[in-house]
């Protein structure tokens, strides 16, 4: 521990204190485990309620005839929050890479989805690469800085965890069928039956307190594809994208995504794996 507060994150000193607080037994200790949680949770969103904060600030509050168009404000806005990050020590150099990782696929994901008309991005902008604002691959960074950040936070360990390499062709399967569906047949449900049955014993040991607790994997990714589709609603409320249907006015995103964000979160899992070890939960720091 000592090691991780010299190397890491300022929160880390911070996280330190906390987990070796002694708040007492019974509901004291329930209510601290309770708001611990919660501090951590909301910390390891930092980046990606940022960029919710500012889709939401910009959505009402920027002016029309600004010379800069919202969207370029943006992509400065989304560097300018990372150099700060990184230069306050809030956030790993490792986990600046696993955003690169993001951005760069989060983008070739967006180039090619724009261009078949899964969404549009109604607003004027110079920062873009085709059809694509560069501040978009900031939202699929911000899945992938979660994920990078509760996985050290929490100190995630495995127990039942599938051979990597039988990880790695599942998510480059996934990944390839996001493109490939629209010429040939939709396999997501092949895909979530390959998941299920690659990950059904597999558990995920976290560390809020002092003892690991634990849940099946399955269940977190679909947690965590929840969260992600909530923060979707609030992107297209913000006009920050627009799905068919949205053109003329907003109207909640289809419960269907909550599928393409489930096989989404085990790609963003996948790729934070190759950054972050597969630890078994009796292996000490």
């Amino acid at each position: 521990m000592a090691a991780e507060r010299r190397l890491h994150t300022r929160f880390a000193a911070v996280r330190h204190r906390l987990e070796t607080f002694d708040p007492g037994d019974g509901w004291r200790l329930a209510l601290y485990e309770f708001v611990l949680f919660g501090f951590k949770q909301a910390w390891a969103c930092l980046f990606g309620a940022l960029m919710l904060a500012l889709l939401l600030a910009t959505h009402v509050l920027y002016p029309a005839d600004a010379p800069l168009a919202r969207y370029d404000f943006l992509t400065l806005a989304a560097i300018a929050i990372q150099v700060g990050m990184l230069g306050l020590r809030l956030e790993t150099w490792r986990e600046a890479k696993v955003i690169l990782i993001f951005h760069l696929v989060g983008t070739v994901m967006e180039l090619f989805k724009t261009a078949a008309g899964s969404w549009v991005y109604p607003e004027p902008s110079l920062l873009r690469v085709g059809e694509v604002p560069l501040f978009s691959g900031f939202m699929y960074a911000a899945v992938g800085s979660y994920i990078a950040r509760v996985w050290r936070i929490f100190d995630f360990r495995y127990s039942h965890y599938p051979p990597q390499w039988a990880t790695w062709l599942l998510a480059a399967a996934i990944y390839v069928n996001f493109f490939a569906h629209h010429w040939t047949v939709d396999i997501r449900w092949l895909l979530f039956a390959a998941t299920a049955g690659l990950f059904w014993r597999t558990r995920i040991h976290f560390r809020n307190w002092r003892e690991h607790r634990w849940m099946p994997l399955l269940l977190g990714f679909g947690l965590v594809a929840l969260f992600i589709w909530f923060a979707e609603n609030i992107g297209t409320f913000a006009r920050a994208w627009s799905y068919p249907g949205q053109e003329t006015g907003w109207e909640m995103v289809g419960l269907a995504k909550l599928g393409s964000w489930y096989l989404l979160m085990l790609i963003s899992f996948v790729l934070v794996g190759l950054v972050q070890p597969i630890r078994p939960l009796n292996r000490c720091r």
